[in-house]
């Protein structure tokens, strides 16, 4: 049996000491069976720093001043082997994950332990489901990736909306996103090196098409439309061509909750088209730049991964996702529900990786096997939990 019920790997992080001081409040009123509290414990490379972060967490739970610090390496897989066996479920927050996640995800499949992470990186995600699905599947490991804001909100805000559809017609939903956040370091620097992998991202996810089983009777497809007015409030709608939309779209085809057809898209939204146009065109001088090495290190000399804002501008910054849900050929939305919550990139991350972790870990959830996405692995009861810790999900008009 496990020694822990969750193990956060990049808790002397930015954002993974956040997620650590997240599982400092709730962990110890989150009972698994029996009504005892979460066993978790925090692991790293560097055995001084863990110290200090549990210091840190201690401050907040003096219960923690005990807990378990694990040394492991990514470099090491021995090391990861030890740690995916010491736990049920394995948070990481260590990225770029291309570079630093794979022996974590291979260690979790090989031992049938679950895994949730944080990224958004297509490539790593298509090129983990090729290596890596297949044994999870037989292990029983349920591989969850992009258990932060990539891509939560987006596909639990999709999932809430579809629940509040008619069932069994085709269905379209399209999401209009909001924020008011700085991008993190880690997110700025995962968008310079995904811009210059492009070619290796569209390979990979080449051969996780060719490799993938679609369901038959069903289709699920993007929507990807031109900058227009915002159809669901003010404001310019630019289509954002993220990795949510494939988890989205991975989500309905794993769900038959999703119906026969179902189309969904996803948009920036912004006050003028002078600023979605200049995002657009920002994004594609950034694409040819990355590609030339000298360049590219300089662009990310701008932030170092492990920057993030201060308090005080966490709590500022805050994001509104807007989903419009049709039924087959109607043009006015049917409903229109919200998912809505503070600052994006760190704080409201942290949660979302953190309840992800609880989750899996206590909660009574549909059975799933191998790399699903969180509304597959998760749904209602991932929701339930993010309400509860303040993240908003709500239906604002219609039937």
């Amino acid at each position: 049996m496990a020694e822990h019920d969750v193990v956060l790997f990049g808790a002397t992080g930015f954002t993974g000491g956040l997620v650590a001081e997240h599982l400092a409040r709730r962990a110890n009123s989150d009972s698994g069976a029996g009504g005892t509290p979460t066993k978790w414990a925090i692991a790293g490379r560097n055995v001084a720093s863990l110290e200090a972060t549990r210091e840190r967490l201690a401050a907040i739970d003096p219960g923690l001043a005990g807990m378990a610090l694990l040394q492991a390496d990514v470099g090491d897989p021995e090391s990861l082997k030890r740690l995916a066996q010491s736990t049920r479920v394995l948070a990481t927050t260590v990225g770029p994950y291309f570079k630093y996640g794979e022996g974590l995800v291979a260690a979790c499949a090989a031992s049938g332990v679950d895994y949730v992470d944080i990224t958004g990186e297509p490539e790593f995600v298509d090129t983990m489901w090729v290596r890596h699905h297949e044994l999870a599947e037989r292990t029983g490991a349920r591989i969850v990736h992009s258990c932060g804001f990539d891509s939560i909100p987006h596909d639990l805000g999709t999932l809430f909306t579809v629940d509040r559809l008619p069932e069994g017609e085709p269905l379209t939903v399209e999401e209009f996103l909001q924020a008011g956040a700085r991008i993190s370091g880690g997110t700025y620097h995962t968008v310079i090196q995904g811009l210059s992998r492009a070619r290796a991202t569209m390979t990979a996810a080449t051969q996780r098409r060719r490799l993938e089983p679609r369901p038959t009777g069903r289709r699920a497809r993007a929507i990807r439309t031109p900058l227009r007015p915002n159809p669901v409030g003010e404001g310019w709608a630019l289509t954002a061509p993220t990795i949510d939309v494939d988890t989205v779209l991975r989500s309905a085809r794993g769900l038959d909750r999703y119906g026969p057809d179902f189309r969904y898209g996803l948009s920036f939204v912004t006050r003028r088209a002078a600023t979605a146009a200049g995002i657009a065109g920002g994004v594609g001088a950034l694409a040819v730049l990355a590609q030339v090495p000298p360049v590219r290190n300089a662009l990310l000399r701008f932030q170092d991964p492990g920057d993030g804002p201060d308090e005080a501008r966490r709590e500022r910054s805050w994001f509104t996702a807007r989903f419009a849900g049709r039924v087959g050929d109607e043009s006015v939305p049917r409903v229109i529900c919200e998912v809505r919550g503070g600052d994006p990139g760190y704080g409201e991350t942290a949660k979302m990786l953190a309840e992800s972790a609880l989750c899996l870990a206590h909660d009574e959830l549909p059975e799933a096997r191998g790399m699903v996405t969180p509304a597959v692995a998760m749904g209602q009861a991932l929701i339930d939990r993010l309400t509860q810790v303040g993240i908003v999900f709500e239906q604002v008009s219609g039937e």
